[in-house]
Order: structure tokens, then sequence, then C-alpha cells
């Protein structure tokens, strides 16, 4: 798959995972107008931003998901979508979401490549489980030279249930964790731990560096049907 794209996108790392319910899936229904907002906070729990997202379009097995980031003063820092659609017995996540929000702003205009592998959950969850990796690599074409920019999310495991209790709600969850890496000049590793919710999509969201240490967190703080 590959397409080009003059825009700024979207890594949400599991944030991407939050979409409304549908007869094709299990945690991401694609129910039209669903709203939904993700707050991320720092190692020390200051807030850092604000993700709010909407299901935009819902057709058959596929959606758009809009979101806009906002920082933690309120000011709009970006808007962008991808798609999410149904496919073999759970979804597929557009490959581009892996990539970070405004992370390649300073290059919107310019000819950007982008290809990868689709992100998969399937609807039928249960500890020990082990998901396929996914990954994204853009070449940015800013002349006369080209960049390149990886993502990959590997070893994603199902590692057990947990209940969870956040602003917007008690929820029963399965935990699933992932390795991550990025590249552009410098690699950046980790890992990431998610409680995902049926019918919800991501609940929370941890993420380590590469020796383990806490250095953030995706709480979900609204949800509307």
């Amino acid at each position: 798959m590959k397409k080009k794209l003059g825009v700024v996108f979207a890594f949400i790392m599991g944030v991407n995972l939050n979409v409304a319910q549908t007869s094709c899936s299990t945690y991401y229904p694609f129910e039209e107008g669903t709203t939904f907002q993700i707050t991320s906070y720092d190692k020390n729990d200051k807030e850092t931003g604000v993700l709010d997202y909407v299901v935009k379009e819902s057709s058959g097995d596929t959606a758009t998901l809009a979101y806009e980031m906002h920082d933690e003063k309120g000011k709009l820092i970006m808007a962008s979508e991808y798609g999410i659609t149904c496919e073999n017995d759970g979804i597929s996540i557009d490959f581009s979401s892996l990539m970070a929000p405004g992370v390649l702003e300073q290059y919107e205009g310019m000819e950007v490549d982008i290809s990868g592998t689709n992100l998969l959950l399937p609807n039928n969850l249960s500890p020990g489980q082990t998901l396929p990796d996914a990954d994204v690599l853009a070449n940015i074409k800013v002349p006369p030279i080209n960049m390149k920019m990886t993502v990959s999310m590997t070893n994603r495991k199902v590692e057990g249930k947990e209940s969870v209790t956040t602003p917007a709600g008690t929820y029963d969850c399965y935990v699933i964790t992932n390795d991550h890496e990025s590249k552009m000049g410098v690699k950046i590793s980790g890992s990431s731990k998610q409680w995902l919710a049926e019918g919800v999509g991501m609940v929370q969201q941890e993420s380590y560096n590469k020796k383990g240490k806490l250095i953030g967190k995706s709480v979900l703080t609204a949800f509307n049907k």
C-alpha cells in the first residue's frame, strides 16, 4: 500500500483505536457522530494535551475518524483524519495513524510518499494472544535531498484483563502491550501498555522508554454516542 500525502500524519499509538460500535467490530464500531476525548499527561501527571475525536463518516464496513489536537492551554495545534475498515473478523486501521500528530507539519505542501502495514485488531481477544506487527515508512522529498522516517509497532500481546476507572467511567478491559521504534536520523525506542474496552476502544495507555521507565500516559476523559 502506498499513497501521497501533503499534510501531517497521526500517530495515536492506541489512541487511534477509539471508535463507536458496529456489527462487524466488537471493539471499534463505526457509529457516525460518536465523540470521545483523550487527555495526555507527562510522567508527573501534568496535562500535556487533548485529542478530541468524532466518527465523521460511516458507510458499511468503513469509517473515517477525524480529530483535533489542542495543547494544555487549549490552543489548536492541528487537525487530521484517518480510515478504519472491518476486515477478517476484526478491524484494520490505516497505517498512517502510526505517525505522531504534527510530526511532519513543517513539511506540509511538500511531496510525501507513505507506505506501510495497517494496524490489525481481531474481534476475539484472549490472554496470551499475539497480535500482528504494524509499520509505516514516509519518504519526504525536499529537493535536493530525500528524508526517510519509519515507525514500527512490534511484539503486540494480550497480557490479560483488568478493570480501569477514568473520568469517562469504569471499564472492564483487555491489556495489550507492544514495543515501538521510530527513526528519522535518531532512533527512539520504547514500549506501551494499553487498556481496551468493548464498545469503547482505548480507555488508558501508558508509554515507557527503552529502560522501562514511565514517560507519559493517555486517558479517556469523555465518551458520547
